[in-house]
């Protein structure tokens, strides 16, 4: 308190007896002890009030003894348990956690991980994936700006997350306590293997596949692939002290469609320690993107070679061209080309507009406009019997698919009746007509789209003459074929729009997370941020069933799914409140990255320890770690004072006093007659 404070709460002191004794002993003769009592009541009442008023500020000064923090981290990971050091962890946990001398010294605190960071939940030694990295950040978040040692107890085998060599902060030391038999095996491994999560029908894909080898004698060894019981590539390889690694490349045949497993084998006559890692699963998917195209005309026409081979340069393309009253089967192909369309089409358009197949329309001179008009909605055709050439201009404001312009406005002009058209629908145009020099309000090549499907419209024949300049100008056939190319893969693709779209893999592994991702529409195809999704999902072999909620995230629902077994599963996708539904299927494949160790990482542990300038040690070297840590001078408990300053009114019991030293003068008073 200041010294003004000082000098208010004596001068309050003074006021406060002043008014007592003028109020109780002044000028009375019979001082009883009765009137002295009153005489005290009435000053303190008085002082108190006054005190209250001057509102000084009390302090007080406690002292707190801050320990060093002292986390030690276990993993919990499959691989602890596979190299049987689960034991081992538990014991040394447990003897570190037990030890009085490091309680009274720091505060020790246990934590545990795996793929995440946890405090307090019991040791299982069931964790997928090891992520040592996450643990040092999370540490650096708990212990910010302070400078403390780490007890490490793990095999240093890290399967996922960034290199937790340099993740400890500097003012860290990091003592890492080794699990697992440093003894050196030998050991023969699928190390990696890369390949593609697609192949398409009838071509090869590759895998390419790293062998190791940890051991220092000779081997011979058999690389293997194998499809069921089935193998479809095997090869000897060849391992040495100098010879530690081997890459090998294989081409493989997608000769059915569907998800197909494999197994990648590595084994010889020695006796190995762990070989779970000789064998890694892996799949892919074929698919057949083949495309049947149906070229129908009635007429001749150099047109139709020029786009069966510019077509079928795609080598998933095949073109069929056929006359009108030779084809029986629509549904047989994914795209119709109708070449200049007349009355003998009128049985193809027939069956086309309950199967809506997309439709690329090329017409001529040759064209029956009035039928056309009757099967289409996208453009009303109004042609005259007069013949006009029609040049191309590019538009470059063309989104529905990407395409350079490839000289259109070179190009020899096409030729189609004269007359005009008006566009109806969803359409966009690529190539607007020009007749010479003056630009009409007629497109020459136009795409439209609706729920029913995609089309496309090319007003003009002679376009083999657009091919041929393409290769006198270029060279090549490539530019001119790309082009046609893009407008079937435009129309191969299914426009129609779904409520409801699910995207899952085909296949994943075993150990990993599951995550499906959905999208629900309301009726005007737009994402419904109140809809309630949920999957059911069903193992094919013990048909075990599980049903999980989707939570919405940004702009998509997502559900993830962990502790899934390798084998076949079944889902089906609800819309609770609309019942729709979506079902597919998808593997997972028997790998478990926890069991590819056979020892501890050893040298990245000491990496970490020599990075943070810490020590590495072994199970039987707990007690010199523990005696280490209790020894060491750098980190030592510190006795702060905290001092709390609080003013008098916040005081309640005063005010509580105070009312009570009034009622006992009124009572008092009133009791003897002196009121």
């Amino acid at each position: 308190m200041t010294s003004n404070t000082i000098l208010l709460i004596l001068l309050s002191i003074g006021v406060a007896f002043g008014l007592s004794f003028y109020q109780y002993l002044y000028k009375v003769k019979n001082k009883s002890k009765l009137i002295l009592f009153l005489a005290f009541l009435r000053f303190a009442s008085v002082f108190l009030i006054l005190l209250l008023l001057i509102n000084p500020i009390i302090s007080k000064k406690t002292f707190e003894t801050v320990k060093t923090p002292l986390p030690i981290i276990v993993d919990n990971s499959e691989s602890i348990h596979f190299l049987k050091q689960d034991s081992t962890a538990r014991l040394l946990s447990g003897k570190l956690m037990a030890n009085s001398e490091l309680a009274a010294k720091y505060d020790v605190q246990l934590y545990s991980f795996d793929d995440d960071f946890y405090s307090g939940i019991p040791l299982d030694f069931k964790g997928k994936q090891s992520n040592i990295h996450k643990a040092a950040q999370n540490l650096k978040q708990l212990y910010r700006n302070q400078s403390f040692p780490v007890v490490l107890l793990s095999d240093g085998n890290q399967t996922i997350g960034e290199d937790y060599v340099y993740s400890f902060q500097q003012n860290t030391s990091v003592y890492p306590l080794v699990l697992g038999d440093t003894t050196s095996f030998l050991d023969l491994k699928v190390n990696q293997l890369n390949v593609n999560k697609y192949a398409f029908l009838k071509n090869k894909f590759p895998v390419e596949v790293f062998l190791q080898y940890n051991g220092n004698k000779n081997v011979n060894a058999s690389f293997s692939i194998q499809q069921g019981n089935t193998t479809i590539h095997k090869q000897n390889v060849f391992f040495s002290a100098s010879k530690k690694s081997q890459q090998i490349s294989v081409l493989l045949n997608a000769d059915k469609v569907g998800v197909h497993t494999y197994k990648a084998v590595i084994s010889s006559a020695e006796n190995e320690k762990n070989k779970y890692n000789n064998v890694k699963n892996f799949a892919v998917e074929v698919i057949d993107q083949r495309s049947e195209i149906a070229l129908i005309s009635a007429i001749n026409h150099p047109d139709l070679g020029a786009l069966k081979r510019a077509i079928e340069s795609n080598q998933q393309r095949k073109v069929t061209i056929i006359k009108p009253k030779d084809i029986s089967q629509l549904q047989n192909y994914n795209v119709l080309i109708l070449y200049q369309p007349n009355a003998e089409f009128k049985s193809v358009l027939d069956q086309n507009s309950k199967l809506k197949i997309n439709t690329w329309t090329i017409t001529g001179n040759a064209t029956d406009f009035n039928l056309l008009n009757q099967y289409q909605d996208q453009a009303q055709l109004r042609m005259s019997g007069q013949k006009e050439e029609y040049s191309a201009d590019f538009n470059s404001q063309f989104n529905a698919f990407a395409l350079d312009n490839i000289g259109f406005e070179q190009f020899p002009p096409l030729e189609n009746p004269f007359g005009t058209i008006v566009l109806k629908g969803n359409t966009t145009t690529l190539l607007q007509s020009r007749i010479r020099n003056i630009k009409t309000d007629s497109p020459l090549l136009l795409f439209a789209e609706s729920a029913n499907g995609r089309n496309a419209f090319l007003f003009g024949e002679n376009i083999w003459k657009w091919r041929v300049e393409s290769h006198l100008r270029t060279k090549s056939f490539e530019q001119f074929d790309i082009f046609a190319n893009k407008i079937i893969q435009y129309l191969a693709s299914n426009a129609a729009k779904k409520s409801l779209i699910v995207s899952n893999e085909s296949f994943y592994n075993s150990g990993e997370t599951i995550e499906i991702s959905a999208q629900y529409f309301n009726k005007n195809f737009e994402f419904d941020e109140n809809a309630r999704l949920t999957i059911h999902l069903k193992n094919k072999k013990t048909n075990e069933t599980k049903i999980f909620d989707f939570l919405k995230g940004n702009a998509e629902y997502k559900v993830n799914i962990e502790g899934l077994s390798a084998g076949n599963y079944s889902f089906t996708v609800k819309e609770n409140n609309s019942k729709t539904s979506y079902t597919s299927s998808f593997e997972v494949l028997d790998f478990e990255i926890e069991k590819q160790f056979v020892n501890p990482d050893v040298p990245r542990l000491k990496q970490v320890a020599s990075n943070t300038n810490g020590v590495v040690y072994y199970p039987h070297q707990v007690d010199k770690l523990i005696d280490f840590l209790l020894k060491n001078e750098t980190y030592l408990p510190v006795q702060k004072a905290i001092t709390t300053k609080s003013p008098l009114l916040d005081w309640v019991w005063i005010l509580l006093f105070l009312a009570i030293l009034f009622a006992a003068e009124w009572f008092i008073r009133k009791y003897n007659g002196l009121l």
